[in-house]
């Protein structure tokens, strides 16, 4: 591992309440459910101190179909990992700056499904490398096609990736995402767990196509250091029902952070921490209206 990547993690081990913002604003995948749920557990179960960042309409209500705009990205200034679940984003050059400024660091960052194709500026505008080319170095890998909405995953593990410690107490599952073709993987990205696509939403489905990576680990080389990079296609939020799913995320945000030695044998607690009952991915009007920030509570101060 370089010298910078090895003090930042070391940094962060030490850190007995890292920061972590959660960078949310897709409008398929309810984001601005799921992320908010990992903040809690994250902040009840471990103490770590959140953020999460919405898609805000001009009157400050939760409106994922707002493409330009996410409340809050000030935050990531102070904050010691970055997550994104953003798809299609379009941002002012004064929010955008805070990720890219945030990815160049060398601090660590997580990103779920869409973030492998976060943003959409299109090929005549001055951030089009934003679009294909910045997911690829930062994530591992960029929007390439997916195996059809009406399908599904079954997850597995794969030969000599069974010891790592984001995979302890992760058991296969089966997932409502349906797969993403993401090989070839950036070739620093090592891959932890592979999926299937099985026909239909329900377990037990036929299985066609090739096997793909679902998660992985993987190093972005910074202007100021190296990043720990946890990156997962999987996101669909009934995913997150599935205790694996989410013990995937969570020691995966460990192991970004340098806290791999905390994870014990049999994994993390993920247990809920209130009520998650989100609503089910698809586009226009399926999130739930009229939310504000502050109407999503994080869990105790």
């Amino acid at each position: 591992m370089p010298l910078a990547a090895t003090a930042a993690a070391a940094e962060n081990a030490g850190n007995d309440r890292p920061h972590v913002v959660f960078v949310t604003g897709d409008e398929e995948y309810r984001s601005e459910e799921s992320m908010p749920m990992l903040a809690r557990i994250l902040k009840h179960r471990y103490g770590f101190e959140v953020t999460v960042c919405y898609a805000l309409d001009d009157d400050g209500v939760i409106d994922p179909n707002r493409s330009d705009h996410i409340q809050g990205l000030e935050s990531l200034g102070e904050a010691d990992m970055m997550v994104m679940k953003t798809r299609f984003r379009r941002l002012p050059e004064d929010q955008l700056r805070h990720i890219v400024d945030f990815a160049e660091s060398g601090k660590p960052m997580a990103g779920f499904r869409t973030a492998t194709h976060a943003f959409r500026y299109g090929e005549d505008h001055p951030n089009h490398r934003m679009d294909n080319e910045w997911p690829k170095a930062v994530f591992g890998q960029r929007w390439i096609r997916h195996y059809g909405g009406a399908n599904s995953t079954e997850v597995e593990g794969i030969g000599g990736r069974a010891d790592h410690p984001v995979l302890r107490g992760v058991a296969p599952f089966h997932a409502r995402s349906w797969l993403y073709h993401v090989v070839p993987l950036h070739e620093n990205a090592e891959p932890l767990l592979e999926g299937r696509a099985v026909e239909g939403a329900e377990p037990g489905g036929e299985r066609f196509g090739e096997a793909n990576p679902v998660a992985w680990t993987h190093r972005y080389e910074g202007e100021h250091g190296t990043s720990r990079v946890f990156f997962t296609t999987l996101g669909h939020p009934f995913d997150f029902f599935d205790e694996s799913m989410r013990r995937l995320a969570v020691q995966g945000f460990f192991w970004a952070l340098g806290r791999e030695d905390e994870i014990p044998a049999d994994g993390l607690n993920v247990d809920f921490v209130g009520d998650y009952e989100p609503n089910d991915a698809g586009f226009g009007d399926r999130y739930k209206p009229n939310l504000r920030p502050a109407d999503i509570p994080l869990g105790p101060e």
